[in-house]
């Protein structure tokens, strides 16, 4: 009798946790955020607690389990209509290395050590630090690269994103305010709270448009 119980709580939670998984959208594991991780980990903890503790009544997993679920739920939520709040949850990448110089400030501020980036670095087949023009370490931890001999395909920097302008980006590139704010009146945006993302590609605006 024990055995089926335990059996018919597995495909319960497991039909469950599908559908709960199947709702919090689609991402790679190494791109979830620290809540979606949190929130995967204790849901899959509660599960197999449920199925070991067979005598318990199953409502006492599934209520936490849902909870949880809400919880992830609302913070995709904020996530998509605040870039504070996606920036205070999941972090923001951070330059290793700009023009072949490693960044050891960065790296000490991020716990990240130099084993880490050569391992990541000959993952990408890059063997000299020359080679690289930037290396971002991403929130989830992985390491995005542009090579010097792809910089001539151009390199995007975000300008606007939702609707918010990127001070920091357009002192990066050495440009004022006004001169983007008459770069797009002259596209025909005289507000950037229609703007999804503007990005700066070799002196030219691309510029995607908020649905309606």
């Amino acid at each position: 009798m024990i055995y089926g119980t335990i059996i018919v709580r597995t495909i319960i939670l497991y039909g469950v946790i599908t559908i709960a998984f199947r709702l919090m959208g689609k991402r790679e594991v190494g791109e979830l955020g620290i809540i979606d991780l949190v929130v995967f980990v204790m849901i899959a903890e509660m599960a197999v607690m449920s199925i070991e503790n067979s005598e318990e009544s199953m409502f006492r997993s599934l209520v936490p389990i849902v909870v949880l679920f809400i919880i992830q739920f609302f913070s995709s939520f904020f996530s998509l209509k605040s870039r504070r709040f996606r920036q205070y949850v999941d972090g923001e990448p951070s330059i290793i290395i700009k023009d072949g110089k490693i960044n050891e400030k960065e790296m000490r501020k991020q716990r990240y050590n130099f084993d880490d980036l050569l391992m990541q670095l000959r993952q990408k087949d890059i063997w000299n630090l020359h080679e690289v023009k930037y290396a971002f370490l991403e929130p989830t931890g992985r390491l995005s690269i542009l090579k010097k001999e792809d910089e001539q395909n151009g390199f995007a920097i975000p300008l606007i994103l939702d609707g918010k302008l990127q001070r920091e980006k357009l002192k990066e590139i050495g440009k004022s305010e006004t001169w983007l704010f008459e770069r797009l009146k002259e596209k025909g945006y005289r507000n950037i709270d229609r703007i999804a993302i503007c990005n700066y590609v070799d002196g030219q605006l691309f510029i995607d448009e908020m649905d309606e």
